[in-house]
């Protein structure tokens, strides 16, 4: 019966940390559609308010490393246990990092707006950028609370597609600046917020990576889409 009972708190402690992780994915998630929104808009109030929410992001990864940090020491877990362990670890590292780049775009709104160096911006492929990484993210959080690899492979194909993306608005953002060399400082920090949506992309992706190695007990990191199709179907 004790046995019974340590097995059964353990499960409702692993429970309680992988809620808090997707409590903190919804959070990033609201920082990621502020911070495009603060961009696109040129809401600058509403970029301080993704700056400062970003300590938010950052408790909830303290807090939830602590639980994690406890359930190792106390319970020792071993095999498929000591795997969800580690994939909560890794996933909100990478959750901050995603919070940290959209803290990134906030910073660069403000750049962009209040030097009033910009009076008529574009973001259109931007805004597609961060659709794209959204839908990633979301999909690597559902992926995360049901332990389903089928989506990895997607999502690995759609931060592809937002690599070329981000290519293509460098291309356009190079021509401007050739054409008219005044907006080389703006096109730079907009740049930036560009990188930044990519990246946040490739930590999306890392995510769905860490839920196939939950699952198949196989590390699928620095494969090629092909494999991890091929380790999802399996």
């Amino acid at each position: 019966m004790a046995q019974e009972h340590i097995f059964k708190q353990f499960d409702a402690d692993l429970e309680a940390a992988r809620s808090r992780v997707l409590q903190m994915g919804g959070l990033v998630e609201e920082q990621i559609i502020h911070a495009i929104e603060a961009l696109s808009s040129g809401n600058t109030e509403l970029a301080d308010a993704v700056i400062a929410n970003d300590h938010r992001v950052n408790a909830l990864e303290v807090a939830i490393d602590e639980d994690c940090t406890h359930l190792i020491a106390r319970r020792q877990p071993t095999a498929g246990d000591l795997r969800i362990v580690m994939m909560i670890v890794k996933t909100i590292t990478d959750l901050e990092r995603i919070g940290d780049e959209a803290t990134k775009i906030a910073r660069m709104t403000k750049l962009i707006y209040e030097s009033d160096r910009l009076s008529a911006p574009r973001f259109t492929e931007i805004k597609h950028m961060g659709s794209l990484v959204l839908d990633m993210l979301h999909k690597a959080l559902d992926a995360f609370a049901r332990l389903e690899v089928a989506s990895a492979a997607h999502i690995a194909r759609q931060d592809l597609q937002v690599d070329e993306e981000f290519r293509l608005v460098l291309r356009h953002l190079i021509t401007f600046m050739m054409e008219d060399p005044r907006t080389i400082s703006v096109f730079i920090d907009i740049l930036f917020a560009a990188k930044a949506i990519e990246r946040m992309g490739d930590h999306a992706k890392n995510m769905s990576e860490y839920v196939v190695y939950m699952v198949k007990g196989k590390d699928v990191r620095h494969t090629s889409v092909e494999e991890m199709e091929r380790e999802a179907l399996e």
